[in-house]
């Protein structure tokens, strides 16, 4: 549900533009927006998942996720879209660490990467099924149905969880670290703002400044404070294993690339080509597919070449398919563009099976919702700053906002978000040759 409802809102941004009378690149603000409440409210899931116990506070979650998609679909206005999206984020910020949260405490440590892999098909499927099915509901109806939609699936949802997921009982996570909280709110909202604005006029310099500082005194506060807290509420001391920080540096670069493709994908197909919301939407699921194909294989690979070799090839392959759309064009055959974005889907999915599940190799269980709540933030910090650096190359490479959006402008922003991925190698490649070996089923040797 969730993973459907950013896809389809993602196709839908110039049917959107054109509803609300605004530019297409403004409406990055409803997806920023969503990641921005995601990013400031999941440091607290993990608390409240063991305080009130997982299964409990996912269906809370979902509630909260529902009562905003039926708000969405009935903004007025582009700032009502935004809040209402925001809400819907206070509610998805409780799913998918939780969810995470309940697959990882549940599953055996030889079968995590299997588990994982599991755990991340709903991320494969949605983007399979949203692009399409948005560009269903455009053609026979009005956009607020991409958000209605949601209510059988989260209602259908519910009922699952009752029944299915069992309940855990976590060990008591002691009082909240409400300062730590805050600092964390702040320097999340203000290093987002920062991205959001940064070069095109949005506030003047003054204030980008003034949030520049609030952004770093936040940020520093609250590493002394999480230094002398028993229990911070991001625990930062969980960077002191290897995998565990490679996989939450180089995943948040490899995830600048991944939230800028959803926001310029739709802009070049339906603005720049001209295609219809339903034919973008179709030819976007070659991501999908290509990354849902991976998931048989992943395992495998990952004990055959270890996590350090398969995240350093797929890593290079990804950031070269992420640049590869800014070479589309009018005459560039569908077939062939529907293949390279099945490529990219795949490697990207072999990287993120590969970061995800190397993550928890060496964190104790005791640690793993709290690990799971700092992947996670860090996570839609990266989402959030892909989509910012994607709007703002674009803008760069657009120079007037009167000026069209053609093919050759997105050149520049595929190529800068490409090179941006491609930062995750290095880190990768500090990584030992053994790193996760008790994983992946691969001995040292």
């Amino acid at each position: 549900m969730e993973f459907i409802d950013s896809t389809a809102l993602s196709t839908a941004l110039p049917t959107l533009a054109t509803a609300f009378h605004t530019d297409p690149v403004h409406l990055k603000l409803a997806l920023t927006s969503y990641i921005l409440a995601l990013a400031v409210i999941a440091p607290a899931s993990g608390w409240a998942a063991d305080k009130y116990g997982p299964r409990r506070v996912f269906m809370i979650a979902m509630g909260v996720f529902l009562v905003g998609s039926v708000l969405c679909g009935f903004s007025q206005s582009l700032i009502q879209l935004v809040l209402f999206r925001t809400l819907q984020g206070v509610g998805g910020a409780m799913m998918t660490p939780v969810g995470r949260l309940i697959v990882v405490g549940v599953a055996p440590r030889e079968r995590l990467v299997s588990a994982m892999s599991w755990f991340t098909m709903p991320a494969l499927i949605g983007p399979l099924v949203g692009p399409p099915l948005a560009g269903l509901i455009l053609e026979v109806a009005d956009w607020p149905w991409i958000f209605f939609i949601n209510v059988p699936v989260g209602l259908l949802g519910m009922v699952a969880v009752l029944r299915l997921v069992p309940p855990l009982h976590q060990p008591d996570p002691g009082p909240f670290d409400a300062q730590g909280f805050l600092l964390v709110a702040v320097a999340i909202t203000s290093w987002m703002g920062l991205a959001e604005t940064a070069g095109i006029g949005l506030i003047p310099p003054l204030a980008q400044a003034a949030m520049a500082i609030i952004a770093l005194v936040a940020t520093g506060l609250y590493i002394v404070h999480a230094r002398k807290t028993e229990r911070p509420v991001l625990n930062l001391r969980l960077l002191r294993f290897l995998t565990f920080r490679a996989s939450l540096l180089g995943g948040t670069l490899l995830r600048l690339g991944l939230g800028a493709t959803p926001f310029l994908l739709p802009l070049l197909f339906q603005v720049a080509l001209g295609w219809s919301p339903l034919e973008a939407g179709l030819v976007t699921i070659g991501t999908s597919v290509g990354a849902l194909a991976c998931k048989s294989v992943a395992p495998s690979v990952i004990k055959r070449f270890g996590f350090r070799n398969t995240l350093i090839v797929s890593n290079l392959a990804t950031a070269v398919l992420t640049a590869a759309p800014g070479a589309f064009r009018h005459a560039t055959p569908i077939p062939l563009i529907i293949v390279l974005l099945a490529i990219a889907g795949f490697m990207r999915s072999m990287q993120f099976t590969s970061i995800n599940t190397v993550a928890y190799a060496e964190v104790p269980p005791s640690a793993v919702s709290n690990a799971s709540t700092l992947s996670v933030v860090l996570q839609q910090v990266g989402l959030s700053l892909g989509i910012s650096f994607g709007g703002l190359m674009l803008h760069v490479a657009r120079g007037q906002t009167d000026e069209p959006l053609t093919p050759e402008r997105f050149i520049l922003p595929f190529i800068a978000v490409g090179l941006v991925s491609a930062l995750a190698g290095p880190i990768y490649q500090r990584l030992p040759p053994g790193a996760g070996a008790s994983i992946s089923g691969r001995t040292k040797g």
